[in-house]
């Protein structure tokens, strides 16, 4: 008896995680983490409680702390964090694509992007302002929403998860056919656009097929451009006449991309401008050469 004695008193502290694990409550945890405590009635985690995260906290609390004896997700690595986190929350459709997303495919996960405990804004628990989350990876959007014309993320107006689902998603990008760039469909199955600019949506008698098959992005930069109405050439004309060039034996009639009449003179400022009088450029439902 003696011997055996000796022997558990020599075993090291990590020998207690060989046995059974129990759950202790979170007002155990508050006696060293007071600073998460304070506010964390607040949160939306509070229903779940600690080791809702981190697993029962009885070896944690019998080696007075350490990573070792609790789920820390600072030790994790970021499929482990993953997983942890899609316990609960797999069951949202938004998440439903969260594994095969752009960002998980560069192991940005869950805590790269939200603070559980600190979190310093409102909705979500982002660990920053959105913009400022989104800019610290893409520094080349950033860019764009400095030009002249632009979509007004930096102002406030409208955010970048208005466009996109950071945690993936299923719509392919228009005119690529991937899904890559992350967007949210409006409408069930249609271009983010949409849930803004309601009347270029039709459907139309008189369709524009660029329009349809290429999208917003066949004609404008969706983030932020020099031009006018975030078109991305300059002079209307020039970006008209990279379609409207006469080639080709394809389209419903068989008869390719129009090309402009010999009556417009490309050298005239008046003809160089097309939507003047080819007004209902997204789609028609009175002329099939969108006049007025």
């Amino acid at each position: 008896m003696k011997q055996t004695a000796i022997l558990l008193l020599a075993l090291p502290f990590w020998a207690a995680a060989q046995t059974p694990n129990k759950f202790v409550g979170g007002d155990a945890c508050k006696v060293c983490h007071s600073d998460v405590w304070f506010n964390f009635y607040k949160n939306p985690h509070f229903k779940t409680g600690c080791e809702g995260c981190h697993g029962p906290g009885g070896n944690h609390v019998a080696a007075h702390g350490g990573k070792a004896t609790i789920r820390a997700f600072s030790a994790m690595g970021p499929e482990q964090v993953l997983d942890t986190c899609l316990e609960c929350h797999s069951k949202d459709m938004s998440r439903a694509n969260i594994r095969r997303s752009e960002h998980t495919e560069a192991d940005v996960v869950c805590s790269n992007c939200h603070s559980i405990h600190k979190s310093p804004t409102p909705k979500f628990l982002l660990a920053n302002r959105q913009k400022d989350l989104c800019y610290s990876c893409h520094a080349s959007i950033r860019a764009q929403f400095e030009m002249p014309v632009k979509h007004r993320v930096n102002e406030g107006v409208i955010q970048c998860t208005d466009c996109h689902n950071p945690h993936g998603s299923f719509a392919a990008t228009w005119g690529t056919g991937s899904s890559s760039a992350l967007v949210t469909t409006a409408l069930d199955n249609e271009e983010p656009c949409l849930k803004c600019h309601i009347d270029k949506r039709g459907p139309f008698v008189y369709e524009h097929a660029s329009v349809r098959v290429e999208g917003c992005e066949g004609c404008h930069m969706p983030h932020g451009s020099t031009n006018a109405k975030l078109l991305r050439r300059p002079v209307t004309f020039t970006l008209c006449l990279e379609c409207h060039n006469g080639a080709g034996s394809f389209g419903r009639e068989n008869t390719g991309v129009f090309t402009q009449s010999a009556s417009h003179n490309m050298l005239d400022p008046k003809y160089q401008k097309c939507t003047l009088c080819h007004v209902r450029i997204h789609g028609s439902n009175a002329d099939p050469m969108f006049l007025r």
